[in-house]
């Protein structure tokens, strides 16, 4: 399996111990951002960057400009639409 496998898999990432639930892969590279407290982070990682990277399942090593990150690939857990859970319930008619 490669990162660019387990990004299109999954709908959560961590990234050097950050939840991001941000972030967008596609054929411009990986970019991810989230708040770290009041400020935003964010990463830009390039096709290559992505096809180098190292590691297995979901955790892996990241090499970029600024140092090596850390990304794990997570699946958020999601409610379901309530919507389709609800039956409508007929009310009994006055007699």
């Amino acid at each position: 399996m490669t990162l660019a496998t387990a990004l299109t898999a999954c709908d959560m990432l961590l990234i050097d111990g950050l939840h991001a639930f941000d972030f967008t892969f596609d054929q411009n590279g990986l970019v991810i951002e989230c708040m770290d407290g009041r400020q935003l982070r964010r990463w830009t990682f390039t096709p290559e960057q992505v096809t180098a990277a190292t590691g297995a399942g979901d955790d892996w090593s990241l090499s970029a400009a600024d140092g090596e990150h850390r990304l794990v690939c997570m699946s958020a857990f999601r409610a379901p639409d309530e919507d389709d859970d609800e039956q409508e319930v007929e009310e009994p008619a006055d007699r």
